[in-house]
């Protein structure tokens, strides 16, 4: 039978339960508006513009090359062929994934040296490794970039020189906690758009593996940067070489022109395959069918590859 609590004590303050009133428990009473995100409010400040000429430069706005609509509407036709998704499916898009990632030569490749699954985009997947972190690794911190809009933050853009703070960043890399996660972004940095470059790389992955840091990759641009697939993910063959385990969250929202889809992938190197599949079970099972047919289309069809 249950039992029942007369207060709540919630953030330090003590809140009367109003149960045996009638009124019930007034529970999100204590809960704050949110801040305003910065990015959301410039689609907020589109619609809410009367000008029939206003243009929205925010989030889901990249402008989409011919080549890769073309190539979408292709895979359209040969999805609509098909019924239903099959697990072979799921697999498919997590090994192409892993190839974007890690080289389709590498030894990781070769080996099946990691573990992945399908994930909501990559803020999905940067939410299921958050999740795995904090299974496994309780008390180390995770460490972002600035700017971002997180709490844990490494030092990264200098606003005068419109480069990397390579310094700052390599002290604080040297001067946090030792086996500590830091969160990297492949390439085409958001929001700056400015990356390392391939010595400053080599240091970063140099000074990580001197303080056992473990380095976690958000893969939302590759392409974007050099024009080229395999140029932008070189700074992972700079980590690979030097025996990191790195981890990655892929996504094929702008890389494909589909963010309503969510379409996504985290991996990492090790097998652990069957506690990351228990975690995302949790959270949401699979993402939806449409998109990753789309995105496994294009990445095994000959005709689109």
């Amino acid at each position: 039978m249950w039992r029942r609590w007369e207060c709540l004590t919630i953030r330090g303050r003590r809140w009367v339960s109003s149960l045996n009133s009638g009124n019930g428990t007034r529970w999100w009473d204590h809960v704050d508006s949110a801040p305003k995100d910065p990015i959301l409010g410039v689609t907020e400040a589109f619609l809410a513009d009367p000008n029939p000429e206003k243009i929205n430069l925010g989030v889901h706005s990249v402008v989409h090359y011919v080549e890769l609509t073309s190539m979408i509407e292709l895979a359209e036709a040969l999805v609509m062929e098909l019924e239903s998704l099959s697990s072979s499916v799921n697999l498919r898009l997590v090994e192409e994934s892993a190839k974007l990632a890690y080289g389709e030569d590498s030894d990781a490749i070769k080996e099946q040296k990691y573990a992945g699954v399908l994930a909501l985009s990559g803020t999905g997947a940067c939410h299921l490794f958050a999740k795995f972190q904090r299974h496994f690794y309780p008390k180390l911190c995770i460490f972002l970039s600035t700017p971002t809009w997180s709490k844990e933050k490494f030092q990264y853009y200098d606003p005068d020189s419109k480069g990397p703070q390579f310094a700052a960043l390599i002290d604080d890399i040297k001067n946090v906690p030792d086996c500590s996660f830091f969160v990297h972004h492949l390439c085409a940095h958001n929001p700056t758009g400015v990356d390392p470059s391939e010595e400053q790389w080599r240091e970063i992955s140099h000074q990580l593996k001197k303080k056992n840091h473990f380095p976690f990759f958000v893969m939302a641009y590759q392409g974007f940067a050099s024009g080229g697939l395999d140029e932008d993910a070189k700074a992972i063959c700079i980590f690979l070489d030097d025996g990191h385990l790195v981890g990655c969250a892929q996504s094929y929202a702008k890389k494909m022109g589909l963010h309503g889809h969510r379409v996504g992938c985290l991996s990492k190197l090790q097998q652990s395959k069957s506690q990351l599949q228990q975690i995302d079970r949790a959270v949401y099972s699979s993402p939806p069918v449409h998109g990753v047919l789309l995105v496994s289309t294009s990445l095994t069809d000959s005709k689109l590859k």
